[in-house]
């Protein structure tokens, strides 16, 4: 038995038409194991946001296939999200909630027993040192908090998949180690993490696969050990910057992409 969770193959998708259209993917393949933590590297513009919108179900790709734990995401979208625990870019309002009373509400609402919430609930708040807030109203917390309250709530009852589109935005350096952590042992415990980042240096202590997309086609894939020594420089993010650089340099005859 296959253990891919995410299996994305020949992914396109266009905005526009004419003179304006925008390749946003252009023939993106990616996959992703359970026990994975697999990293989405590019610059603003180069497709994440568009691919994992179409992985969760947000939009529908222009051509090729999305699976997500055997389910085909595109046909039926709404089974996929079912899969999938998402961590957004922009977080989930939860005015008039408290961190912990949110963490423990999507717990429920994704299914698991009370018991396991309230104790899986208590986990993340002492590990990623949030029990000052823990009971704060949410409108009264710093945007570090918040951030760290949003991934647990991605991760309190995790799904086969768990998407995290910069995580670490406004977390302060103590709390992104201890985020970095949480974030190894979902997939430890088995999910597979797609994890979405501008933090080469510190996701690179945990990832176990890159790909770097750049104008909207994969770059680069593999991990990050191999693309440091196949790449100039000692470092992931040396490799990654060499890598954008060369694509740029390209030019004119590439499509320009967004999103």
């Amino acid at each position: 038995m296959s253990d891919d969770v995410l299996t994305v193959q020949d992914l396109r998708k266009r905005y526009g038409s004419g003179t304006r259209a925008v390749q946003a993917n252009d023939g993106v393949d990616l996959t992703a194991r359970a026990g994975q933590v697999v990293c989405l590297l590019g610059h603003n513009g180069a497709g994440k946001s568009t691919l994992v919108n179409q992985v969760v179900g947000i939009a529908a790709p222009d051509a090729g296939t999305i699976r997500l734990a055997g389910v085909d995401a595109v046909a039926h979208p709404a089974q996929a999200r079912a899969l999938a625990s998402v961590q957004a870019q922009a977080n989930v309002p939860i005015t008039g909630l408290t961190p912990r009373r949110a963490i423990d509400l999507v717990g429920r609402i994704r299914g698991g027993r009370r018991g396991d919430v309230r104790r899986r609930t208590a986990h993340l708040l002492d590990a990623l040192d949030l029990g000052q807030w823990a009971d704060v109203p949410a409108e009264k917390v710093s945007g570090g908090v918040a951030r760290l309250t949003a991934f647990a709530m991605a991760a309190v009852a995790p799904g086969r998949l768990v998407v995290l589109d910069e995580p670490t935005n406004d977390v302060d350096p103590v709390r992104r180690r201890l985020l970095w952590r949480e974030i190894r042992s979902i997939a430890d415990d088995g999910a597979a993490v797609l994890l979405v980042t501008h933090n080469v240096l510190e996701a690179e202590t945990v990832v176990d696969h890159v790909t770097v997309l750049d104008r909207g086609r994969v770059v680069a894939d593999g991990a990050p050990a191999r693309l440091v020594a196949d790449n100039p420089g000692d470092s992931l993010e040396d490799a990654y910057i060499h890598l954008v650089g060369e694509t740029h340099a390209a030019g004119p005859q590439r499509q320009e992409t967004a999103r």
